[in-house]
């Protein structure tokens, strides 16, 4: 399976005092709210006043408690959704099933570390990115690995089907230890078995709160040249990638505002304060590749558009 979204759903066991229980959207929870504005309205939800969110459990990104979405994608679209007046509903699903909702147009909006790509938005659109998710290393306390040159001869793990599975075979000298879910990469990690964990950033920082024994933390890698690319194409999934909320192809006018609101998160400082709050590095997370605007221009942004950021 061929995505830059990297996760696999054995996620279930990953880190269990990370995990919340889950609900389901219960009967009648799609049910519009009185007084529904007309700016409100005009959005043009398939519930008027209801934003339908599919998400699937992926803690710390996104999971449901007590009928809510919580963690950093779920912060987010709450934030937006309150702003534009918009009831936020649910839908729990897989990672399969968030696509084939908003592609079907079942649900309004899909959030969780959603990758853009050039193939998927050709089913849907895209917001601007929310943040963008660096390539992050999980590495035994006291080591430091900073470029892939250092990754030379090096034991490195990660889960199977992840895209880093190309990346680190195309790695001169490295073994690949390929694990059915994270906790096995944690394990070997801590037990030194493997030099290196290649998994989503905010996994590895809660790892290191929820399993001190382990004694990791978490290192960022500096992306790859375009030349190192173009020598090993593979290297590509090295480099950070752009995440955004992904909408049915109809929903031109629901896109452009939670697009907006997103916009002023990065200027008003609250996507900072949520990157910080989920123990993210907001230099990190919210200053954009230089490839980031290259990709999505004359494709579905203008010419001329620029990606958000924050000053560096």
């Amino acid at each position: 399976m061929t995505r830059v979204r990297v996760r696999v759903r054995s996620v279930l066991a990953l880190v269990p005092a990370m995990l919340l229980p889950l609900t389901a959207c219960g009967s009648g929870g799609d049910d519009a709210p009185k007084n529904v504005s007309a700016s409100t309205a005009a959005l043009g939800t398939i519930t008027p006043g209801v934003l339908k969110v599919a998400v699937e459990p992926y803690a710390p990104y996104t999971t449901v408690k007590d009928g809510k979405i919580v963690g950093l994608d779920g912060d987010i679209i709450n934030y937006a959704a309150k702003k534009l007046g918009l009831k936020v509903v649910p839908d729990v699903t897989d990672f399969a099933g968030m696509l084939a909702g908003v592609q079907s147009r079942r649900d309004d909006i899909t959030v969780g570390g959603v990758a853009w790509t050039a193939e998927r938005q050709k089913q849907g659109l895209f917001t601007d990115p929310p943040y963008y998710s660096p390539p992050a290393m999980a590495v035994r306390s006291g080591k430091a690995y900073s470029t892939v040159d250092d990754l030379k001869g090096l034991s490195l793990g990660t889960v199977t089907g992840y895209v880093w599975v190309k990346s680190i075979q195309a790695v001169p000298g490295a073994e690949l230890h390929s694990y059915p879910n994270a906790n096995g990469v944690f394990d070997d990690l801590g037990a030194g078995r493997i030099d290196v964990g290649f998994l989503d950033p905010l996994l590895i920082i809660a790892a290191q709160k929820a399993r001190p024994e382990l004694k990791i933390q978490t290192e960022y890698l500096t992306p790859p040249t375009a030349a190192q690319v173009k020598a090993k194409p593979a290297y590509a999934y090295f480099r950070p990638y752009q995440t955004g909320f992904y909408l049915p192809k109809q929903a031109t006018k629901l896109e452009k505002a939670i697009s907006a609101q997103i916009d002023a998160m990065y200027a008003n400082g609250e996507l900072a304060k949520l990157i910080t709050k989920w123990g993210g590095d907001p230099q990190q997370f919210l200053v954009p590749a230089s490839d980031v605007a290259t990709a999505r221009r004359g494709v579905d942004r203008p010419a001329g558009w620029t990606p958000p950021s924050i000053a560096k």
